[in-house]
Formats: structure tokens, sequence, C-alpha cells
């Protein structure tokens, strides 16, 4: 399997593990305190959402970015 390229500035890199990683506690512990059948689909969408940031930023490659073409001017440069 081909390791996909990066396409995410270093900065942004670290802001979505952050971000994820936020998500991803806050999720928990919300589920944890218990709720409605609702409310807990909505936590474990946040869990998912924040593991999802955790991995395109620990990979540096964002699927969507790719889809739309979209390559950051300070990555455009690099080889």
């Amino acid at each position: 399997m081909k390791r996909p390229t990066i396409n995410i500035t270093p900065i942004e890199r670290w802001g979505r593990v952050l971000v994820g990683a936020v998500g991803v506690v806050g999720g928990i512990a919300l589920l944890t305190a218990g709720a409605s059948a609702g409310i807990a689909v909505l936590e474990v969408l946040l869990v998912l959402a924040g593991l999802d940031l955790i991995v395109t930023g620990a990979l540096g490659h964002c699927p969507l970015y790719r889809r739309l073409g979209y390559t950051p001017p300070s990555l455009r440069s690099a080889p």
C-alpha cells in the first residue's frame, strides 16, 4: 500500500490532532455521563469526527483536499 502524499501544512496537522483529541476526550466524557439514545448518537459522532481529525493530522493527508484539488500555497513549491 502506497502512503498518500502530504497535502496539509504542519500547522494544520498539529491543529487537527489537537482539535481531534479534544473532540474524542469530550465525546467520551459526555458518553460516560449517560443520556438519551439520540444524544448518545451525537456523542458517538463527535468521537468519530475527532478520530478522523487525529488520523488525517497524523498522516498529513486530507482526502477532501485531494478530491477538491486543493494544495496549500506553502506546499505547492515543495518537490
